[in-house]
């Protein structure tokens, strides 16, 4: 009873798939599982097991044309973890509750464009009862133009009270 070097290659070469991990059996190239299930998504394939179970999950991927298998594992386990989460509704129920948090954000943002056009109702109405105030008034404004808005030192005073009145302190 010889051991060839080729089947010892063909055996190290070929890892099983992480369902034929789980479920213990030997996994040669002709799985239907390895190209969707590899080594290191065992997590995957628990969930999509523990809901459909392993003979239905192969009966359904051998139903899908090839070149849709791929999406039709992503969709069982998508759909296998939402069932985990919740039994009853699975992922019909986080579409709902998606559904219902896009409304919510409508009526939102409903409201908000409701107050900024009254807002600007309320701005435009001060604006006309106003008339052209401009709360930044120019330099150019005759209220720059007193003397007090020259040289503080050349201001005017009244009484003729000055600066030299001021005695300096004494050291």
């Amino acid at each position: 009873m010889g051991f060839r070097a080729d089947e010892a290659k063909s055996s190290t070469q070929h890892q099983p798939c992480a369902a034929c991990r789980m479920l213990r059996r030997r996994c040669d190239s002709k799985c239907v599982l390895a190209p969707y299930f590899p080594t290191n998504e065992v997590e995957n394939f628990a969930v999509v097991h523990r809901v459909f179970g392993a003979s239905n999950v192969v009966r359904m991927i051998q139903m899908v044309e090839e070149t849709k298998r791929e999406d039709a594992v992503k969709s069982m386990v998508y759909e296998a973890t939402a069932r985990l989460r919740d039994p009853v509704y699975g992922s019909a129920g986080a579409i709902y509750e998606l559904q219902k948090m896009i409304e919510e954000v409508k009526a939102q943002l409903d409201s908000i464009k409701t107050r900024v056009s009254e807002m600007q109702e309320q701005k435009e109405q001060l604006l006309s009862i106003s008339g052209n105030y401009n709360p930044l008034f120019s330099v150019n404004d005759p209220m720059f133009d007193s003397p007090m808005a020259s040289d503080p030192f050349e201001f005017p005073l009244e009484g003729g009270w000055v600066y030299s009145n001021i005695s300096a302190p004494s050291c």
